[in-house]
């Protein structure tokens, strides 16, 4: 019998009683008790006990039918024993009994059920099963509801797809996926034409769906970019001038640039920007960048308005140190805003012959009125969803008079960047119209109608108009002072809204209407200061205009009421005029190259009509960006970008572990044969940038003068020999617990900034031509040791441009040429660069250990389950790891290696390869600017100091470039930017 038939039989015959063999004899018992030539007491034989029979004779079952009867005995017992007949029997029918009473493993009453009367249905539907078993199935259906301590609930009836599309559904739908992430008023725009990511508490557009890099670079240069920056917080401050001024200034310092108390910031006519630090502690623990704007003064009065705008990461960090050094602990509860009822159209009186009846086409099915609908609408999240309503969001200090008021998602800002930033808002803005005399006569809940009620309030308006109109006739927003800000009221953009995509194209005739002393006026002085104040700033305002804003619903109404499909809609509606304010962005504002590039303007609305604003400018032909292009943008300008580019910062530092967590996630997601092995390149932290160790290093050396810069170079010389590898890192776990050093901090002194880009022989893109620059002391040995006793611990923001062909990546490695290196560059200045030589794995034999002692340490366990003594000890042929490995291994977890990575703490990353390490690159690649590859990131200070120290004039600022994932160095020109 074959092995497939045997464990069929082991199968069928599982439950079955024990069988009995005849013998060759006439069998007694009725065939339960053979005769084995004893007695008759003799009990049963096994079938098992029958071995020695001979092979004609055939015991047991065996499957299929016999043709010869199958050797079974066909004469019937003479005699039987009642008792053993009657267990036997008793036995088979309990064996019967149980094998068809027991279900499948599925433990499903259909189980019962021959295979071929089973059906898939009966899962779900119990009429399919036989009447007889439908009981039972209802009996188990409802035990499974009711099993264990959960009871499982019957899924809800899904609505169909027309009633989940109906605007009130839709609403509580959004309404209930905004409780973790805050949607922007844009977000349904992007969901259909962006890849959408859940970042700092908003679900935010990160890139489109199609490709785009180029046309947005395009557009960045030479047309114009959108982007939703709503997203961005705004903290507002009122109180008085002089204590506001003295709160704030304990977060800044004079010497990183303007601050809080700057003249033309002051004033209301510029918007500023400054780095804040924690209260008192400047230069160390910054928190950020900020952009600010003061509100213009009124006419006899002290009380100042101030909006701070900060990145959402830093907020929770920000607003504690706003709150402690302005005192203001006391949360301001805001009476509750009654619900406002939007103002219905004004209509003339129907004729007798134009009524909806009239116009109804017979026959045609009549529509339900909206108006008509009884129940509660649905409202949509306007502001902050995720904030519960009982969070305070306004403090206030009773011995400074202070008011902190958080304004996160209260007003929305768009940024337009490009040169045709002019021409897309003139086409998309009109300066508001005045209202009739009808609507002066009558009191009204508007707003815009009660202020055209002053005069000096309209007066104030039309000077702004005509700023407004002098602005369009300007033919880049690069040629006005930077940071300019204009107050305004316009028109509804729905209201002009063209029937199909237009692109918004400069009008040299308009220009060319613009008075010339004006326009030269507006380019050197800047918009004049009564014409930055807004409405926008008073937030009964922004309440009503949020609150009355006009309907889709009656804005298409009106359009199918004019004649000309397209057109302009003959007469305003009164709640059609909507505050904005718009401040001019400089763009590019350092180096010496592509100046004002990136530049345009930021609009900024009442929450509510982002919508309104958005579609229009979409339809005048922008490209739109999302999270990518605001980092390329920033890499193109040469600035540092947050909280990517601020590792001294707390949320610079939680950006960089989340970044260095996701590529090790990703790293390890791939196979060991399919990773690259870092540790082979010498590279000692591929998805981190340790900064801190860099720093600490780098003032050792520094602090030794001459001899440490020999002793770094002989080191280097080493880092293959492994003894000497070892030295350096019992060396530095020395001298690290020693003395406490400080944190590391970004140098951002714009008087040692100048100094430093000076000593850097500051160059074009590629090194092509010298740069001029202010004079500075020269370049000596005293000159350096003065410059790092106030700097040691710093770092220094770089441009790096390759000399040759390369992409500088993330992380790359920013390294000191040689001596070898610079002498080859001045005989081939086409070279493309030195070769690291490849460094020893000292790390993969105890991976290669561990994983064999994990196969012993298995096989060992299962042959201890089995049973023997000698299980119990290890096999003296298994090597101790502990002891056979290098001493400078053993310390590491064998749980804490990956292969192809160096495992904590590290060594030496200064003199880890055979070039010093200054730094690494944050943002690396492909310039479509400067045409060659482009790397922004961070250097230590004394380390290039040193190095420019020991170059000579013509190679002074040459340094070497190494990609983590490369053995090849290239060499590239360090600029330093100010």
């Amino acid at each position: 019998m074959s092995a497939a038939k045997v464990k069929m039989r082991g199968k069928k015959m599982r439950n079955q009683p024990v069988s009995v063999q005849y013998p060759t004899s006439t069998p007694k018992n009725g065939g339960d008790t053979p005769s084995t030539g004893g007695g008759p007491d003799e009990g049963p034989s096994d079938v098992h006990s029958s071995a020695t029979r001979s092979k004609n004779q055939r015991g047991g079952w065996i499957r299929g039918h016999q043709r010869d009867g199958g050797g079974y005995a066909k004469e019937m017992p003479t005699c039987i024993t009642a008792g053993a007949f009657a267990r036997a029997r008793a036995a088979e029918m309990r064996a019967m009994m149980k094998a068809v009473t027991k279900t499948t493993g599925s433990c499903h009453v259909f189980g019962a059920l021959p295979k071929h009367m089973r059906r898939r249905a009966m899962s779900h539907n119990i009429k399919r099963l036989p009447c007889r078993l439908r009981d039972a199935a209802n009996r188990m259906r409802e035990k499974s509801l009711q099993s264990g301590s959960k009871k499982k609930k019957e899924k809800a009836k899904s609505k169909s797809r027309k009633a989940r599309r109906r605007h009130k559904n839709l609403l509580l739908e959004f309404n209930r996926r905004q409780r973790k992430n805050i949607w922007l008023e844009t977000h349904i725009w992007h969901a259909k034409r962006f890849h959408m990511v859940k970042k700092w508490g908003y679900c935010l557009g990160d890139r489109p769906t199609y490709k785009c890099y180029r046309h947005c670079y395009r557009a960045m240069s030479s047309s114009c970019l959108l982007q939703d920056l709503s997203y961005y917080c705004c903290i507002e401050l009122q109180g008085e001038e002089d204590k506001l001024l003295a709160a704030l200034s304990q977060l800044t310092s004079k010497e990183a640039g303007p601050t809080f108390a700057a003249a033309l910031s002051l004033s209301g006519r510029r918007q500023g920007s400054v780095v804040v630090y924690r209260a008192g502690q400047y230069p160390c623990q910054p928190l950020g960048p900020v952009t600010f704007l003061w509100r213009p003064r009124a006419q006899d009065s002290n009380h100042r308005q101030l909006w701070i705008w900060a990145h959402p990461t830093m907020k929770m960090d920000l607003l504690p140190e706003l709150q402690s050094v302005c005192r203001c602990c006391e949360p301001v509860s805001f009476p509750v805003v009654p619900v406002v009822t939007p103002v219905p159209i004004l209509e003339p009186e129907p004729t007798p012959g134009k009524t909806c009846e009239s116009r109804q086409v017979t026959g045609s099915k009549r529509k339900r009125s909206v108006r008509d609908d009884s129940g509660v609408p649905a409202k949509k999240i306007l502001g902050d969803g995720t904030r519960s309503p009982s969070t305070p969001v306004a403090w206030k200090s009773s011995s400074t008079g202070i008011t902190i008021n958080d304004l996160t998602m209260e007003v929305v800002r768009y940024r337009l960047i490009g040169p045709q930033s002019h021409s897309v808002l003139a086409a998309v803005l009109e300066a508001a119209t005045d209202c009739d005399e009808m609507s002066k006569s009558r009191p009204s809940p508007l707003w815009w109608p009660e202020h055209c009620k002053d005069p000096s309030k309209m007066s104030l308006h039309q000077q702004q108009a005509d700023v407004y109109g002098t602005v369009k006739g300007v033919s880049s927003p690069g040629e006005l002072p930077p940071g300019t800000v204009l107050g305004l009221t316009v028109d509804d953009p729905r209201l002009t809204l063209p029937t199909k995509k237009v692109k918004a194209l400069p009008c040299v005739k308009q220009a060319q209407e613009v008075n010339e002393e004006k326009r030269k006026e507006l380019m050197l002085r800047g918009v004049p200061e009564p014409c930055c104040q807004s409405f926008l700033w008073e937030q009964s305002v922004r309440n009503n205009v949020t609150g009355h804003k006009m309907s889709e619903q009656d804005l298409k109404l009106m359009r199918s009421e004019v004649l000309v499909p397209g057109s302009r809609l003959s007469s305003t509606p009164p709640q059609g005029r909507v505050p904005i304010l718009l401040v001019q962005q400089p763009g590019k504002q350092v180096g010496h190259e592509m100046s004002c590039w990136g530049a345009g303007w930021d609009l900024l609305v009442p929450k509510g009509w982002g919508m309104a604003f958005w579609v229009p400018l979409v339809y005048k032909g922008v490209r739109i960006g999302g999270l990518n292009i605001s980092l390329k943008h920033s890499q193109n300008k040469g600035a540092p970008h947050f909280p990517h580019d601020y590792p001294d910062c707390p949320a610079g530092v939680r950006f960089q572990e989340e970044q260095q967590t996701e590529l090790l996630d990703r790293f390890r997601r791939r196979p060991p044969a399919k990773r690259t092995n870092y540790i082979k390149h010498g590279c000692l932290a591929p998805f981190c940038c340790p900064w801190q160790q860099l720093a600490e290093e780098w003032e050792l050396i520094s602090g030794e003068g001459g001899e440490g810069g020999k002793e770094a170079s002989q080191t280097q010389t080493k880092a293959e020999d492994d003894a000497a590898m070892d030295e350096v890192m019992t060396s530095h776990k020395d001298t690290a617990g020693e003395q406490p050093r400080g944190r590391v901090t970004v140098l951002r002194n714009r008087k040692s900034l100048q100094l430093l880009s000076a000593w850097c022989r500051p160059t074009t893109s590629r090194g092509q031509r010298p740069c001029r620059a202010r004079e500075a002391s020269p370049l000596d040995h005293s000159a350096v040791m003065s410059f790092l006793n106030t700097h040691g611990m710093s770092l220094v923001w770089v441009r790096l441009s390759l000399l040759s062909k390369g992409k500088p990546e993330l992380h790359a490695m920013v390294c000191v040429p040689t001596t070898e290196d610079l002498q080859l560059l001045k005989k081939e200045p086409r070279n493309s660069g030195p070769q690291e030589p490849p460094h020893k794995d000292h790390f993969k034999s105890r991976i290669k250990c561990k994983k064999t002692a994990s196969k012993k340490a298995a096989a060992s366990s299962v042959s201890s389950k089995s049973g023997g003594k000698d299980s119990d000890h290890p096999p003296p042929s298994e090597p101790n790891h502990s002891t056979s490995e290098d001493p400078k291994l053993s310390s590491q977890s064998s749980s804490d290696l990956v292969f192809g990575l160096w495992p904590d703490p590290l060594p030496w990353v200064t003199s880890h390869c055979s070039r010093v390490t200054l730094g690494w690159v944050t943002q690396g690649d492909i310039s479509l600017s400067a045409g060659c590859g482009e790397a922004l990131g961070f250097v230590s200070v004394p380390g290039l100091l040193n190095t420019l120290l020991s170059q000579p004039k013509e190679h002074r600022g040459m340094l070497l470039l190494r990609n983590p994932t490369s053995l090849h160095y290239r060499f590239a020109k360090i600029n330093i930017e100010v």
